[in-house]
């Protein structure tokens, strides 16, 4: 976006050109309560433009030194190896200024690699349907609800608490003006999903049941029973997740059964980069098309019998009526989605079993060398734990050596769950966790012991 300086002559004359007397008239419709008073924000007096420069560069060089560190942070963001062309490809001009592909003659790539997206993103969540993306993942588990909702024409929405508390917490906003119930079912049995509140709960009313696979905890479980009890009570099952990349060697959704599959796929070929920009996948059975939120691309042939890309579904605001709109997802993440493409058509399916191997064999050998003083979650988990330590001092200690020896150690636990005791780390691993790393992890442990 250009950056076009107004004079404060530039300003008056265009102020006298429509009639206003000053910047605030252009806003006398809002109530007066809701605007902002001078000096109400506390900013800093500005900077001049080397002072700024300045300023940042020693931010970023704080960045740089980070980066060196070993990364065993997940939580919903994963530190996955990303081949340098899927950089090179998004950082060309065709791809990186292309938007919203309203006419389809002069919008072919930008289709058809949408297209490719929405087909690779199914094959590899085992749905029948994809659409050209959403937001995050905390965004697409809302709008799941959302059109469990329109299907069923039930108003009760259930959620496990294994599900991510950040993804909760949006959808639980999305609902918070609708008419029906919004309900957090606790499940989580030890840092591990039990489904049996799950199916109590289910009952005529249910528009939909939402858990995540593997759980906000790496745990990865049985869901057979909760299918039937969604099955006999006609609700949507919704299944979410944070990393599309285990299900190159896990189930997928579609073969767990899930009506609906959302999640994020940041951990394919997207970096962690301060906490965004992510991408919302969302995927579901084919009969539930037409009241699937964005948009969905699709291949045709013109009237000579040549292949074509178009917006096959734009049931988005941005294309029709705001009443007939089943979301108000306005923007894509078009750059995301051909990240994500790139990454996935270089991977292939052999690629991404052996990024799931590799995450899932660094974390059994974490677990299998942890000392005595700190436990691992029961149960089975893949590429994510738990765990606990004696005390939150033990904690901290731990922590602090870690840093020092550049190793991010992972997330505690209250950050998620403010209710639980501080004395818990979430630990995640990735194809990026050699063993020296694990090494150095297990020896910090033991040297805060």
């Amino acid at each position: 976006m250009r950056y076009l300086p107004h004079t404060g002559a530039d300003r008056a004359a265009m102020l006298e050109r429509i009639g206003a007397g000053d910047i605030n008239a252009l806003f006398a419709d809002i109530p007066a309560q809701f605007h902002l008073q001078p000096g109400s924000l506390d900013l800093p007096t500005a900077k001049s433009e080397a002072a700024i420069v300045h300023e940042f560069t020693k931010a970023a060089e704080q960045n740089r030194h980070a980066a060196s560190h070993r990364c065993f942070s997940g939580g919903g963001t994963y530190y996955h190896f990303i081949p340098a062309v899927v950089d090179y490809i998004i950082s060309r001009g065709e791809f990186l200024t292309a938007y919203t592909p309203y006419q389809p003659e002069i919008s072919q790539g930008t289709l058809q690699a949408l297209f490719e997206f929405q087909t690779m993103v199914a094959r590899l969540l085992g749905m029948d349907i994809s659409n050209a993306s959403m937001y995050d993942a905390a965004t697409s588990v809302a709008e799941a609800a959302l059109m469990a909702r329109r299907v069923t024409r039930c108003r009760r929405v259930i959620a496990a608490t294994s599900v991510n508390p950040r993804y909760r917490a949006v959808c639980e906003n999305y609902l918070s003006r609708l008419d029906g119930e919004y309900c957090s079912i606790p499940c989580a049995d030890g840092f591990h999903t039990d489904i049996t509140p799950l199916v109590d709960a289910v009952d005529d009313q249910t528009a939909c049941v939402i858990v995540q696979y593997p759980d906000v905890f790496g745990s990865v479980y049985d869901m057979s029973a909760l299918r039937q009890a969604c099955d006999a009570h006609g609700a949507l099952l919704v299944l979410a997740f944070s990393d599309a990349s285990l299900f190159g060697i896990l189930q997928t959704p579609g073969e767990l059964g899930a009506d609906i599959a959302v999640g994020s796929g940041q951990a394919l070929g997207i970096p962690m980069a301060y906490g965004g920009p992510h991408l919302g996948l969302f995927t579901c059975r084919k009969k539930f098309m037409r009241q699937m939120p964005g948009r969905l691309c699709g291949m045709t042939t013109d009237q000579r019998g040549r292949r074509g890309f178009v917006l096959t579904l734009s049931t988005r605001e941005q294309h029709i009526r705001r009443e007939k709109a089943t979301s108000n997802i306005c923007s894509n993440q078009g750059l995301m989605c051909t990240a994500a493409a790139t990454y996935m058509s270089l991977l292939g399916d052999a690629g991404l079993a052996q990024v799931g191997q590799r995450s899932a064999a660094a974390m059994t050998r974490l677990i299998h060398g942890l000392p005595a003083h700190v436990q691992a979650a029961a149960g089975t988990h893949f590429h994510e734990t738990v765990i606990s330590f004696a005390s939150a001092n033990a904690r901290q200690a731990f922590l602090a050596k870690a840093a020092r020896q550049q190793i991010f150690a992972g997330i505690p636990l209250e950050r998620l769950f403010p209710d639980t005791q501080p004395r818990h780390l979430l630990v995640a691993t990735t194809e990026m966790i050699e063993a020296a790393d694990i090494d150095d992890f297990l020896a910090a442990l033991e040297a805060s012991r």
